[in-house]
């Protein structure tokens, strides 16, 4: 049978391969190309390119002069200089003697009018950012309570007449108003609104009993330093508006004011 023409005759060798003499020719070309590319450059174990070996040498470069020539900064230690007058400074000794003596008179006149406008006796100091409670007497500590002062919150009514009300506690000068004892609680329609209930019509629903603690003395506009439930909570910023003191502490609170106690709100 004669071959066919896509086939040759079997000889005993492999017949020519056209895709193996293209391959050997690129594999002859990439070595040329290999050889004519410059070789990577080694930094220890770290291969680099000529490239980034030329950036690396201007940055070293550019290290070593600003070493060398310096930053312009120069450090000098501080060292506290004498006081000086701002004016025109005294002409002699007498002068600056009498200058002192006017000095140490405005500052004792200062001194007093300060201490003239401090509280005097008993007086009540609220620190809202740390959530304290000072009962001073004069320059006199008595009892440092932990409390809690409003949150901050804004509580926004859904429907109706959609009010708002933000759970702020005042700040500035106050007094006790009055004082109770096993106080009620005559809830406000927001409180409702907060639980999600409907706002009573009898009055008698509003009203609350035993939330309040043992003691309460009003200060105005519905804000109290009153006792609370959730003594754990103390310390935190979570009342709405009121101060909440512990049993223990709102116990000497008590015993120690009366109407017309001042209490300082910051």
């Amino acid at each position: 049978m004669e071959p066919s023409p896509s086939s040759s005759p079997d000889t005993g060798t492999m017949p020519p391969d056209d895709n193996a003499d293209a391959g050997s020719r690129r594999a002859v070309a990439a070595a040329e190309v290999s050889e004519a590319a410059p070789k990577p450059l080694r930094l220890g174990p770290i291969r680099m390119s000529r490239r980034s070996a030329v950036l690396a040498a201007a940055a070293v470069s550019a290290l070593l002069a600003i070493s060398w020539a310096g930053t312009g900064y120069s450090y000098r230690p501080y060292v506290e200089a004498p006081a000086v007058f701002s004016g025109k400074p005294p002409a002699n000794e007498r002068a600056a003697t009498q200058a002192r003596a006017r000095q140490r008179d405005r500052q004792r006149l200062l001194t007093a009018r300060l201490k003239a406008t401090a509280p005097r006796g008993v007086f009540i100091v609220i620190d809202q950012t740390h959530n304290r409670l000072y009962l001073r007497r004069d320059e006199e500590t008595l009892l440092e309570a932990v409390c809690s002062a409003g949150s901050g919150m804004v509580l926004k009514e859904s429907s109706g007449k959609k009010r708002e009300w933000v759970f702020d506690t005042p700040r500035g000068r106050f007094e006790v108003l009055s004082r109770s004892t096993d106080p009620v609680w005559r809830k406000p329609d927001w409180a409702f609104v907060e639980e999600g209930q409907p706002i009573p019509t009898d009055p008698a629903e509003r009203l609350d009993y035993g939330s309040l603690g043992e003691y309460a003395l009003y200060f105005g506009n519905g804000y109290m330093i009153h006792g609370t439930l959730y003594e754990r909570l103390l310390g935190r910023a979570v009342s709405h508006g009121c101060i909440r003191v512990g049993r223990d502490d709102l116990r000497k609170v008590w015993a120690a004011t009366r109407l017309g106690t001042p209490i300082y709100i910051y």
